[in-house]
């Protein structure tokens, strides 16, 4: 075995999760696992298990401060679909000192993140810059202190999270309607053990930052628009959208980087296109529906195309619309940042005819809704 086979049997992203939520999983799509992910399968068993001291002595030690924990009544939530930018948009809003947020330790090992803070963070921080000092699917620098979605964590403690479609892919369709497009039609019982974990995962973050406001990044909220409103009526929501076109072929990337690293049995990748065409269809029409149920003055809408010509004027605007108390404060911080990355190089995507043909017979009612130029094949691009 390769030492680069090898190491990828240690990035599962369960690995420090719940050993009684992956044997759960496990059994819930048995039969499935290809004989090749075996190791992988057996390497998450392994270290989830030797984690579980760590998980008992933070429930001991910090039980009964998390269940006391208050969430600031008006998070602010970061919804739109994969690839629109929610994560530039989330690292700008987290330069911020007055916010907080969920951060990439804290959803890696949502079980033990308070006691491992001083300890396994350290370990796991350097064997991921040895790996991947930056995100594969997009070249963003990774750390683990860095905003992470929240998500993560629900699926590292419960099944109820559509990441699970990325372990188990022929029953993506199967995890991305139950636990995004069709979360509100969720059992009462599960939809509260759902609520749960997350407002666990939430105290958790808020417990670490002192009570601060929290900034939430996770595309899957934007079909839970109803759901999140009945847990925190004031809440805050910034939808970021971008051309259909770029998302489409960003999106493209993104899966077929992601499910190599966490699958545990085959699909072929003719099946990933038609399943990235459904998925946006199912999410951006729930969330273009359900923004209205948004009380006015909680809601704005950003461009991804403006924000990256002008984050700050992009940024102000989103402040000033949702009364958002303290930019002119977090400007030099937001200013530095940019410094930071003003080299990054995003990855190029052609967008050639086939893409404009498969976009504007699948997508047609975002260019309708969103306002951008539906191009047609031949044009330039």
């Amino acid at each position: 075995m390769s030492e680069n086979t090898r190491a990828s049997m240690f990035e599962h992203p369960h690995l420090l999760g719940s050993f009684r939520n992956w044997l759960k999983l496990l059994w819930d799509n048995r039969g499935g696992i290809d004989a090749k992910y075996l190791p992988r399968a057996l390497t998450v068993c392994l270290l989830t298990f030797l984690t579980i001291p760590l998980r008992l002595y933070e429930r001991v030690r910090y039980g009964r401060a998390v269940k006391n924990t208050a969430i600031h009544p008006s998070p602010i939530f970061i919804i739109g679909h994969w690839r629109t930018g929610t994560t530039h948009l989330h690292n700008l809003m987290c330069q911020d000192k007055s916010l907080g947020y969920v951060s990439v330790f804290e959803v890696t090992a949502p079980g033990f993140c308070l006691v491992g803070e001083r300890t396994v963070k350290g370990l796991f921080a350097a064997f991921q810059r040895r790996r991947h000092p930056t995100r594969e699917i997009d070249n963003v620098a990774l750390s683990m202190d860095n905003p992470e979605e929240e998500d993560v964590a629900v699926s590292n403690m419960s099944p109820y999270s559509y990441l699970h479609m990325y372990t188990f892919p022929r029953r993506a369709s199967y995890y991305f309607e139950k636990y995004v497009t069709r979360f509100s039609d969720l059992p009462e019982s599960i939809l509260a053990k759902w609520t749960d974990v997350y407002l666990t995962v939430l105290r958790k973050a808020t417990l670490r930052t002192g009570g601060k406001r929290l900034v939430i990044k996770n595309c899957a909220d934007s079909a839970r628009i109803g759901t999140l409103l009945e847990l925190f009526p004031d809440a805050k929501f910034i939808h970021i959208c971008r051309s259909p076109y770029s998302v489409f072929r960003s999106t493209l990337w993104l899966q077929r980087i992601i499910f190599p690293r966490m699958q545990l049995h085959e699909i072929g990748p003719e099946e990933i296109e038609p399943h990235v065409l459904r998925c946006y269809s199912q999410l951006m029409e729930r969330l273009l529906a359900d923004r209205a149920l948004i009380p006015a003055g909680n809601f704005v809408e950003v461009k991804y195309e403006d924000l990256e010509k002008a984050p700050l004027d992009e940024l102000r605007k989103v402040y000033d619309t949702l009364g958002i108390p303290g930019f002119v404060e977090a400007e030099p911080a937001v200013s530095a940042y940019l410094g930071s990355i003003a080299d990054y190089k995003k990855n190029p995507y052609k967008i050639d005819d086939s893409v404009i043909r498969k976009v504007n017979q699948h997508w047609q009612f975002a260019f309708d809704e969103l306002g951008y130029e539906r191009l047609e094949p031949g044009s330039p691009t």
